[in-house]
């Protein structure tokens, strides 16, 4: 590549002496010192007080942002007291350009022009370089879903000549026709009306494969018909929204083949997804690559590098800057392309190097942890979404560093998701936090398949003795739940006591198995189980002492 990025800030963010600003001298000292105030200890904030009374006002003000940041840190989940830890220096950069950005707004307005252009510019050709998008312009925004809906706005002023002057008056006879993936975001389809004043008439969802290929990609020849049955019913297709990355399964769109559709209708072609970051990469996959080709395209560099409060970016390709202007993707207002400062600094900081070893980094990440799943042939198997939700959230508390969560996909229902493209730059995920995710499944998944394999023999265990009902919870990820059946003419409060007592004495038996107290209604506690085929002693036992409510169990790693 023929391009590069300063590896390093400029010096005069470095040393305060080099700095002729005192303005800027002063703010970078104060964002310093704020940053050790908020991200350090409680003993560093009392010395600076102690040190400094000047400034008990500014501290005094940084105190109350720590007490609301960590106040109830004890009793926050250790997943986000360690998303507050990762800042990180290149962090600090996109902090200070928003205080930065507030300070060159009041700048006389010819050297606010010069200079804003000068960011503006720098930071639209640093990313089309880097994300291989050549002659693109780019829009800063702070919803990533606002640049689609500009793109839009653009792709109507295109197609309707008369739209600036008559509105929507022109759409009335031809309606303009979206066309998104089943796949895509929850509510993105219903977003773009809503904010386009369109009826959701005009959003089409496109199905995703269900014979051939991934069943995450969209249907090409079905969205092939659709496109014709609309102007056979009068209507004008205007955009497709392809993925690359499904926001679920990380899956891509076949682009390439998109791209031709939407040339042969005259459709605008708009690509997002995580995918779009191994743009960056020295080799990056045909698949993926397509995307440079597209009209529009969305970035999300924030979340990909690690960034706080960054923007993002849509770049786009379009000849007219009449157009671009009316539909809100430019601006002639200096004060607005401030947007990329924060993302100007930061890029500067990283260097083409640091940011391609990122984006490098969590793509290690992603086909370590696949490499070993390869192993691992239960992982394939489908079990009810109690077990998955149970698994992903074992996962995510034991191996916080990991980024995992829980999904509800179309086809495969609950599964667990591993997206360190998203993730691993905030959290500071490395190799040894993918191989202590291994361990933790290699623990966790015998539990789920003997609990599995002793289910239905639990079931059937109750359902033959005398006294007890079996309770179907399909949202509890256990063994099962079993009632005692009182005579119906205790109340509750003699039903409690009873309950406790059993709770009592069961869990003095001498065996591998530990219980706690449920609720009929609603199970807010779970006891424990360790399978060990004495599914039958367990019922036994219970009629034996007696009681009434209901007990759940589950596996025993579950309190864990």
């Amino acid at each position: 590549m023929a391009y590069s990025l300063q590896t390093n800030i400029p010096s005069i963010f470095l040393s305060n002496k080099h700095i002729v600003d005192p303005t800027l001298a002063e703010m970078g000292k104060n964002l310093n010192e704020a940053m050790k105030m908020l991200e350090d200890n409680q003993r560093y904030l009392q010395r600076i007080m102690a040190a400094r009374t000047e400034d008990v006002y500014m501290v005094s003000i940084l105190q109350l942002v720590q007490n609301l940041m960590h106040g109830d840190e004890e009793e926050e989940s250790s997943s986000q007291s360690y998303r507050l830890q990762n800042v990180g220096e290149q962090g600090h950069m996109a902090l200070l350009g928003h205080s930065l950005a507030a300070y060159i707004s009041v700048l006389e307005r010819e050297r606010l022009r010069k200079l804003t252009t000068r960011i503006l510019s720098d930071t639209t050709l640093w990313l089309c370089r880097l994300f291989r998008y050549e002659n693109g312009s780019a829009y800063y925004h702070e919803d990533d879903r606002e640049g689609l809906l500009k793109v839009c706005r653009l792709a109507i002023h295109s197609c309707y000549e008369d739209y600036t002057v008559e509105g929507f008056n022109v759409l009335y006879n031809k309606l303009p026709v979206i066309y998104i993936s089943s796949a895509a975001r929850t509510g993105l389809g219903q977003t773009l009306c809503n904010q386009l004043g369109l009826p959701l008439s005009c959003m089409c969802r496109v199905p995703c494969n269900t014979m051939f290929g991934s069943q995450h990609q969209m249907d090409v020849a079905l969205l092939d018909r659709l496109i014709k049955d609309d102007i056979e019913s009068g209507k004008l297709p205007l955009l497709l929204v392809a993925n690359a990355g499904t926001p679920g399964a990380g899956h891509t769109d076949k682009l390439g083949r998109l791209k031709e559709l939407c040339e042969q209708y005259n459709m605008w072609l708009h690509v997002e997804g995580v995918n779009l970051a191994t743009l960056a990469l020295g080799y990056v996959s045909s698949s993926v690559l397509a995307a440079t080709k597209c009209d529009s395209m969305t970035l999300t560099p924030g979340s990909w590098l690690g960034l706080p409060a960054v923007p993002a970016v849509t770049v786009y390709r379009h000849e007219d800057p009449s157009l671009s202007l009316a539909a809100g993707l430019t601006s002639s207002q200096p004060v607005e392309k401030l947007r990329a400062l924060p993302l100007w600094l930061s890029l500067q900081y990283l260097g083409h190097d640091g940011i391609v070893e990122r984006i490098k980094h969590a793509s290690q990440l992603s086909q370590r942890l696949l490499e070993n799943l390869k192993n691992m042939d239960f992982i394939k198997t489908s079990v009810q979404p109690a077990f998955n939700i149970w698994l992903g959230e074992q996962l995510a508390q034991l191996v916080p560093a990991s980024g995992v969560d829980v999904v509800e996909l179309e086809d495969e229902g609950t599964c667990v998701r591993f997206s360190p493209l998203m993730t691993s730059a905030v959290l500071g995920t490395e190799v040894q936090d993918v191989d202590q995710l291994m361990d933790c499944l290699k623990m966790k998944i015998p539990v789920l398949i003997c609990t599995l394999q002793l289910r239905e023999e639990f079931e059937q265990e109750v359902k033959r003795t005398v006294g007890l009902s079996y309770i179907e919870d399909l949202s509890w990820p256990g063994l099962g739940i079993v009632r005692y059946n009182t005579d119906g003419k205790k109340d509750e409060k003699e039903v409690e006591k009873i309950n406790t007592e059993l709770l009592k004495k069961l869990n003095e038996l001498e065996s591998d198995l530990s219980f706690s107290l449920g609720n009929y209604h609603y199970l807010q506690n779970g006891c424990y189980y360790q399978p060990s085929g004495q599914c039958p002693q367990v019922c036994y036992n219970m009629c034996q002492i007696g009681g009434g409510g209901c007990l759940s169990v589950v596996p025993n790693e579950a309190g864990s």
